[in-house]
């Protein structure tokens, strides 16, 4: 009888990518932030760095996000670990505690990895009297500096492991990471310097203030460190810069990905694809008058969509001051894809006007559209929930849907102006283009901003009823 060899088992190997990732793994820092630019394989390197020491008794690990969510969305860092866990030996996973823990053969544990999220500063009692050999931050920006130095006082061990801090981070000028790392920034351009990527340097944090050097011994001659407990006060600490484009991995499973980074509105594409630490929301970042695509005479045949979306006002102009302005934003969708704002009406009201002005705009609307969804804000809390309902009582007999806004203004302008900039969005011409322009071009920084809210939300809502309507039938 023949005999048949059994075909080898394939082989998982995990292991940093040639580059930066490789350098935060190897790094001796105690303290080392990664990444400053989107898709460096920043969490892969978190994940992978604990498994250094999971064959080490009483090693443990705690991974940060700001929030419980962030930890077990889809692609967070549970889902992750678990693609990087899985299968090895001795791994054992524990939704309870979202943990993961390794025993050697006989089921004697040894090291331990955990996800917790820290979300308030009052939560940080909860950590008081913790060990954490290995502690990481999973987008440090999103921490403030007292919780990461708290955290700090509990990066302690008995394990036999060197204690040692690892954290990524996307660029934030306004972030206390931005000030901490700045040595490792050009302050003109805000791009890291590569010369200065992986340097280490020191730092002893005094009084809520940080003193850095070149060396240790710097810091010990400068403040006269004597003690053993004072000799431990120093520490290291580097950034590692990184970009979607060291993650070749990356662009080979997913060559969209890059696409999808260059698309972005210029400050997060600044921010996100080139690293860039020192760009702000400004005037003219976010819409130029000469990205438009084209002014249109006549309103094109090919729209399949259609929103008039408002942002609300309800108090008229008076002595006192300049009161916000209702603005109302008609924009359509047509089947190449491009965009149209074809009306804005921009105008101070009293609660009553606005009412009645609302009403009228969705009979005009309807009459020359036929189908027009309403878009309308809605304040949280009961009193948002009441005048929703009143609105939609009020316009029965229209396609009415009322949401709730979340996020700063920038952040909801942001997928809106990268239509914008990529010249997808045409304008009709009318009276009301040179104040919609004008607004559109100050923002963030003009006062007012009534219709670049509607406009930006008159675009989120075209897209999500894309999302659910796959054909776009009319």
């Amino acid at each position: 009888m023949g005999s048949s060899k059994a075909p080898d088992k394939k082989v998982r190997v995990l292991r940093p990518q040639p580059g930066p990732q490789e350098a935060f793994l190897a790094s001796s820092a105690d303290i080392c932030i990664y990444g400053g630019a989107a898709g460096g394989g920043k969490t892969y390197g978190l994940l992978l760095s604990a498994l250094r020491y999971k064959n080490v008794k009483g090693f443990g690990c705690t991974i940060f996000r700001k929030n419980y969510k962030q930890i077990f969305s889809q692609g967070g860092l549970w889902e992750e670990a678990g693609r990087m866990y899985s299968g090895i030996k001795g791994a054992q996973r524990k939704i309870s505690d979202g943990s993961w823990s390794f025993n050697d053969k006989d089921g004697n544990p040894l090291g331990k990895v955990s996800f917790a999220h820290i979300e308030r500063e009052d939560e940080l009692e909860n950590w008081q009297g913790s060990q954490i050999c290995y502690i990481g931050f999973d987008e440090l920006t999103h921490f403030s500096e007292n919780m990461f130095f708290y955290m700090l006082s509990r990066n302690r061990s008995m394990c036999g492991v060197k204690p040692f801090v690892r954290a990524t981070c996307n660029p934030d000028a306004d972030s206390w990471v931005a000030r901490f790392i700045s040595w490792w920034i050009d302050q003109d351009t805000g791009y890291p310097i590569p010369e200065r990527s992986g340097v280490i340097r020191w730092m002893l944090r005094r009084d809520e203030k940080i003193y850095w050097a070149d060396t240790r011994e710097d810091l010990i001659e400068q403040f006269n460190l004597v003690t053993e407990e004072e000799l431990h006060e120093p520490k290291s600490v580097t950034f590692i810069m990184s970009s979607v484009y060291d993650n070749t991995e990356l662009l080979r499973v997913d060559p969209g990905y890059l696409a999808n980074l260059k698309a972005l509105p210029e400050i997060q594409r600044e921010r996100l694809l080139k690293g860039n630490w020192k760009i702000k929301a400004a005037a003219g970042l976010y819409f130029k008058r000469t990205q438009v695509g084209e002014y249109l005479t006549v309103i094109p045949d090919d729209v399949i969509q259609w929103v008039r979306c408002w942002d609300l006002a309800a108090s008229e102009k008076d002595k006192g001051g300049d009161p916000a302005y209702t603005a109302g934003v008609l924009m359509g969708k047509r089947k190449n894809g491009r965009y149209i704002v074809a009306d804005v009406i921009n105008k101070q009201m009293s609660a009553d006007d606005v009412r009645k002005t609302i009403k009228l705009t969705a009979q005009t609307d309807l009459a020359a559209h036929k189908r027009v969804r309403i878009r309308l804000p809605q304040d949280p809390g009961q009193a948002g929930k009441d005048q929703a309902q009143t609105y939609r009582r009020y316009l029965a007999g229209f396609d009415v849907t009322t949401e709730l806004e979340s996020g700063s203004k920038e952040a909801r302008a942001e997928p809106f102006a990268a239509q914008w900039q990529g010249g997808n969005v045409d304008l009709l011409y009318g009276e009301w283009n040179e104040m919609f322009l004008t607004q559109l071009e100050n923002f963030p920084e003009g006062k007012f901003k009534d219709m670049v809210d509607a406009a930006a939300n008159a675009f989120a809502e075209i897209e999500t009823r894309s999302a659910f309507n796959v054909g776009n039938l009319i």
